[in-house]
């Protein structure tokens, strides 16, 4: 491993210190209860909902852009509960479903599928609710294999989980607040590829565990392909996270699993004053294969701002951090990368108060 330099809270010089090799690898997370079931079935020819234009110098490494969602003239207004149960069970391509203001007291699914030209909108104010109903059991939202959705504008609180998708493709979660949750956020998996979450606030995450709140996780840790993904890699990739802000959650801000690959995180804005020492010690940490984490901006973690581990053969590799602001007021580094592998941390980041400086390796 090359050595590091950093830059020091406070100062302008240059310091070169050792390496380090720590055995921090995160937690699992993936909690469900009891008895959920989740579809097995890969996504297979998903077509990329976004256009491709290549970072410089990591043309390898998709940047996906996509059309702003919008909540366009409704076709289907509804407002309660059991009415957009209804809604969605008889949902068709180029369908709106707008909710109205109020509370909607309930865990709610998608099951059927729009296409790529005529996806589904379901969309509302924030003064639309969506509460579960409790933060133990159930998913507040849940796109279950049903592909080409829009989400967008209403708010998710008091569920286990806020927004699942489990094998959609070419999906937008946008301008969601998420928040009051048990476990994590916002989650895509099971194969979940070419979608874009993109300027939603989650926040208070892991009222249930808090080793499961994580804002922001995409794919499935390695432990659980077996449970979630029928014991096969999840390769939920090409996936879209940005302009997204998430702040007092127990786990990491961002969590990007093992098996995903050639994702992009950017424009993010995260907040690690609320992760438990049994939760996470960084805002971001990757574990997935050639993700760009470009201009996000982060304040205080607990240890370091972004990590990479390597937990299964294969995976912790070829991804590339640029532009990244990272105010860590905290012990450990703005990126640590354990282990480097072909990993890249470009001297574009700025990094202040890590009391261990820039990276532990060199930037480039």
């Amino acid at each position: 491993m090359s050595r590091g330099q950093g830059v020091l809270a406070g100062a302008s010089a240059i310091v070169v210190g050792g390496a380090v090799m720590w055995g921090v690898f995160g937690h699992s997370g993936d909690a469900d209860p009891p008895g959920a079931t989740v579809p097995t079935t890969p996504a297979t020819g998903a077509p990329n909902v976004t256009s491709a234009s290549a970072l410089p110098s990591v043309s390898a490494r998709p940047t996906t852009t996509a059309t702003t969602a919008t909540c366009a003239t409704p076709t289907v207004t509804v407002t309660d509960a059991n009415g957009l149960t209804t809604a969605l069970r008889s949902a068709k391509a180029g369908q709106v479903i707008v909710m109205a203001p109020g509370t909607y007291v309930g865990t709610f699914a998608a099951k059927t599928s729009g296409t790529a030209h005529s996806p589904i909108t379901l969309c509302g104010g924030a003064d639309a609710v969506i509460d579960g109903g409790g933060i133990e059991v159930g998913y507040g939202f849940h796109l279950d294999g049903a592909k080409y959705w829009v989400l967008t504008g209403f708010s998710i609180t008091n569920a286990q989980k806020g927004v699942v998708a489990d094998g959609t493709v070419g999906s937008i979660v946008e301008d969601l607040t998420v928040h009051g949750i048990g476990d994590e956020g916002i989650h895509l998996r099971d194969f979940s590829t070419d979608n874009v979450v993109r300027g939603n606030t989650v926040y208070d995450t892991g009222n249930r565990r808090d080793k499961f709140g994580e804002g922001i996780y995409i794919g499935t840790a390695h432990s659980n392909w077996c449970t979630f993904s029928d014991c096969k890699e999840d390769h939920s990739d090409r996936n879209l996270v940005e302009h997204n802000t998430i702040y007092d959650t127990t786990a990491e801000n961002v969590d990007i699993k093992e098996g995903t690959s050639d994702g992009v995180l950017r424009g993010n804005s995260f907040n690690g004053s609320g992760m438990t020492n049994a939760g996470g010690d960084s805002w971001v940490d990757v574990k997935g294969n050639g993700w760009v984490i470009d201009a996000n901006v982060g304040v205080d973690s607990p240890m370091d701002g972004f990590q990479v581990h390597n937990v299964a053969d294969g995976w912790g590799k070829g991804n590339v951090f640029r532009n990244n602001t990272a105010k860590v007021n905290g012990p450990g580094y703005g990126f640590a990368l354990r282990p480097a592998q072909n990993n890249i941390v470009e001297c574009s980041n700025t990094v202040s108060n890590a009391k261990k400086g820039l990276s532990n390796v060199s930037c480039r």
